[in-house]
């Protein structure tokens, strides 16, 4: 199980099918501009064979075995995702619609690019006469579709003025149909005002954007430490509230290994309505599961699911360069999660808090019509909130993260049928710590260890993932092999406070 970035070239744009579109006669050529920009609306051919795309690299964070997910926060890069690297309007269609969320982290990127593919110069537009030319992408022949219809139902009405209307209209809708609690609508309407939408930027401008919640009344949201890493030395937060209402926040505490952290709301108001905590331990596989975030920016955006596999062992990095990593024992779901996502909660049908949505897997082809970072493809990943809600809890009481250990190093490579311990430890310590608990349980350099308590231990990195999810002061039964024979002890977790 290892971590990565990816570094792929971004796929060239596909070429748009033709759509024939009945032209209107006209005296002169027209020539239609999108709003605010002045990127022509004439139809485009389809994009040559062999354009190169943008090759800017892959920002997202790898995590899992295989091809690993990435988390789900936005790009921490110059500029918000959806946008290229071109200069503004030359020749990028279509032209890119405006950001969701402000703009905070452009990063010196120097413009915007188009979203759905390789940029290339336009043709000069001609002279339209007969039928309309190629439709240039499915999003402009989803816009002439519309103008068509638009069109065509204007014409229907107007010429219906005169005769019988055979039109049903409904005697209520709307605002005043009574959603129950159970459902997604009810859910949603009571959790949303209870979700922030989190930018951070470092000192240099570069950030990203995540999701966060509320915890307590004072002001405190929990988020994951990836969303506000940037932040952290220097850097600037800000909350915002569906209502639109925005707060600066501080970082109280972060955990890297855990992949949680908690901020505090400046000036927080005092009508905050903390989300309620389910238990993650109680959920099983088909459970209805909701989530909310800003993927891509599209702040308060709500998706739904089900709780696909428990205890899903997942690694990723923060992209910082460090050789650290997360790990978590992972509730996986297939609600739609997207960059943007990350720190945002995983509820139950009762709109209960199950996990904080982390991480997701990638497919190897990038993202949305060939963009650099990819999105849902039914693979996302929750670290469990009884393992969050203790994370929290202590960083708001010291301020730093407490691990629960075995105090044995193991290896992180894959194929070793389990977790081995290694014969060495990492800067030349002992591999088995003096005085610790697998010592003491007679644990050795070179014994693998295949069972946490009930749970398989298939790597290194599925046995961290396991043993955080305990506390320090639990007591743990080890399965493992020596020369070839199996062996079971407990023992007693020990503490480690600190990322360090």
């Amino acid at each position: 199980m290892s971590t990565e970035n990816e570094g792929t070239a971004v796929p060239p744009a596909p070429s748009a099918p033709p759509v024939p579109v009945d032209a209107p006669a006209a005296s002169a050529p027209q020539e239609h501009t999108a709003s605010g920009s002045d990127a022509p609306m004439t139809p485009l051919p389809p994009t040559p064979p062999g354009t190169p795309g943008d090759q800017r690299p892959e920002q997202d964070h790898l995590v899992h075995a295989g091809q690993a997910p990435a988390y789900a926060a936005a790009d921490s890069g110059g500029a918000p995702h959806g946008q290229g690297s071109g200069p503004e309007g030359a020749g990028a269609w279509p032209p890119p619609p405006p950001p969701a969320t402000p703009s905070y982290a452009d990063g010196g990127s120097g413009g915007t690019t188009g979203v759905w593919g390789a940029a290339y110069q336009q043709p000069e537009p001609k002279p339209r006469s007969g039928r309309g030319g190629l439709v240039a992408g499915i999003l402009v022949a989803a816009l002439v579709a519309g103008g068509l219809g638009g069109g065509l139902g204007y014409t229907l009405a107007k010429n219906n003025e005169n005769g019988s209307s055979t039109t049903v209209s409904a005697s209520d809708s709307g605002g005043s149909v009574k959603r129950d609690p159970g459902t997604v609508a009810g859910v949603a309407a009571k959790a949303l005002p209870s979700t922030v939408t989190i930018e951070a930027a470092s000192s240099s401008g570069e950030g990203g954007t995540g999701t966060g919640f509320v915890f307590d009344t004072q002001g405190h949201i929990v988020t994951n430490n990836h969303v506000v890493a940037s932040a952290v030395d220097g850097g600037k937060l800000t909350a915002t509230f569906p209502s639109g209402k925005r707060y600066d926040a501080e970082v109280v505490g972060h955990a890297q290994g855990y992949d949680v952290a908690v901020l505090k709301l400046k000036n927080a108001p005092n009508d905050l309505k903390p989300l309620t905590l389910g238990n993650s331990d109680k959920v099983a596989v088909g459970d209805s599961t909701i989530a909310i975030g800003a993927p891509f920016g599209l702040s308060n955006t709500v998706t739904t699911g089900i709780i696909s596999a428990k205890n899903r062992p997942v690694a990723s990095s923060d992209g910082s360069g460090s050789n650290a990593a997360s790990y978590m024992s992972a509730l996986q779901t297939d609600a739609s999660i997207n960059p943007g996502n990350s720190g945002g909660p995983l509820l139950d049908a009762q709109g209960n808090v199950i996990g904080i949505n982390s991480a997701i897997q990638s497919s190897s082809n990038g993202g949305l019509g060939g963009t650099s970072q990819s999105g849902s493809i039914g693979l996302g990943f929750a670290i469990p909130i009884n393992q969050a809600k203790y994370v929290a809890q202590e960083l708001i009481k010291t301020g730093k993260p407490v691990y629960a250990k075995i105090g044995a190093s193991v290896s992180l490579e894959e194929g070793t049928g389990g977790a081995q311990i290694t014969r060495q430890g990492a800067s030349g310590t002992d591999p088995v710590e003096s005085g610790g608990p697998a010592a003491k349980a007679g644990l050795k350099p070179g014994d693998v260890i295949t069972k946490l308590d009930d749970r398989v231990i298939d790597s290194g990195p599925t046995l961290i993932g396991e043993i955080w999810t305990h506390q320090p002061g639990d007591k743990v039964t080890v399965t493992y092999e020596r020369d070839g024979k199996t062996h079971t002890v407990e023992l007693t977790l020990a503490s480690r406070t600190g990322d360090s």
